[in-house]
């Protein structure tokens, strides 16, 4: 019973807002899907003989908060990305200006795209993504099965920033003040 209604309200908050286009819909709820590969492939690294407590440490946080940055795209359909949530003192059950979120969901569609497709060009050619050669064993240089794993795991990525930018086109598209600009400008 409790299950039921935790699966409910969970539906209720996640839900589009009336007025989302379908294919934002699908784009905002593909946002996660792509990064979730990634953070799966890293998460056994955890386990590796002579990995330190420090290292398991950031494994595991850049896996989870990768997925929280990606489940965020889905707040640009849903209810929760319209208004402040109550436990936000002052703001609470405001409306969310347009351009705050707007503005740093476009700045992280442009630098998500540009990461990853730098990410894509560069490393397979023997550079990591601070210059220095990458080693030998790095996956994308082992070859064989652990290479295919790596980039089906990784080449999601690059769909990351691209749908990002057109859920937040959505998003900026329904919240936009109908009203001409001259009669914004008056107010």
């Amino acid at each position: 019973m409790a299950a039921g209604r935790l699966r409910a309200a969970w539906r209720a908050a996640h839900a589009p807002v009336p007025g989302v286009p379908g294919w934002a819909r699908i784009a905002a709820y593909a946002v996660p899907l792509a990064v979730l590969p990634s953070g799966l492939w890293r998460l056994p690294l955890v386990f590796r003989d002579g990995v330190g407590f420090g290292e398991r440490a950031y494994i595991v946080s850049l896996s989870v908060v990768s997925e929280l940055a990606a489940f965020a795209a889905v707040g640009l359909i849903a209810a929760w990305g319209e208004r402040f949530p109550r436990w936000i003192p002052r703001l609470r059950g405001r409306r969310v200006p347009t351009p705050a979120a707007v503005v740093p969901a476009a700045l992280g569609a442009v630098v998500l795209t540009v990461l990853w497709t730098y990410a894509f060009v560069v490393v397979p050619a023997g550079v990591a993504l601070d210059g220095e050669p990458v080693p030998p064993d790095f996956p994308t240089r082992a070859g064989g099965w652990e290479t295919v794993i790596f980039y089906l795991c990784y080449l999601p990525l690059l769909l990351w920033g691209p749908l990002l930018a057109a859920v937040t086109y959505a998003y900026h598209r329904r919240r936009r003040d109908p009203r001409p600009r001259k009669e914004r400008r008056d107010r």
